[in-house]
């Protein structure tokens, strides 16, 4: 019998504005995917909707005022490097993209429209991820 692979619950947000969606490159510094574009992600740590907000904060620099929640998606299972990573999906409007500033945990931004996608190196799912909240 097939050992079951560890669980780990993350969030995925995008924020949107203007037709165009913002990717981030994961810097070296962190743990996994180093060098691949992914949306605002991490660890649920309190729930999936509270986390969301954690993490635009902590990645993004801006405050709950400053995004707008468009959509939530369904759950999405993606195993890679041993583990099974249960991915919630969120899409957020947001007014001012001037205003995010990104942290250590990734080392470049870009708006892009959402069907380029595939043009880039992602983290495993993302574009799945995408398509949860986002119609491509």
């Amino acid at each position: 019998m097939k050992e079951a692979l560890p669980e780990k619950h993350v969030v995925t947000c995008f924020l949107e504005c203007d037709g165009r969606i913002l990717i981030l490159r994961r810097s070296q510094a962190v743990g996994s995917f180093r060098g691949r574009w992914a949306g605002i992600s991490g660890y649920i740590e309190t729930t999936a909707d509270e986390q969301t907000l954690v993490e635009i904060e902590e990645e993004a620099g801006l405050c709950p005022q400053d995004v707008e929640l468009v959509a939530k998606g369904d759950l999405l299972m993606a195993e890679d490097e041993g583990v099974r990573w249960v991915v919630h999906s969120y899409l957020f409007h947001i007014k001012e993209p001037d205003k995010v500033r990104i942290d250590w945990e990734h080392s470049e931004k870009r708006w892009i429209r959402p069907e380029d996608i595939d043009s880039y190196q992602t983290v495993p799912m993302l574009k799945e991820a995408l398509a949860q909240v986002y119609e491509l």
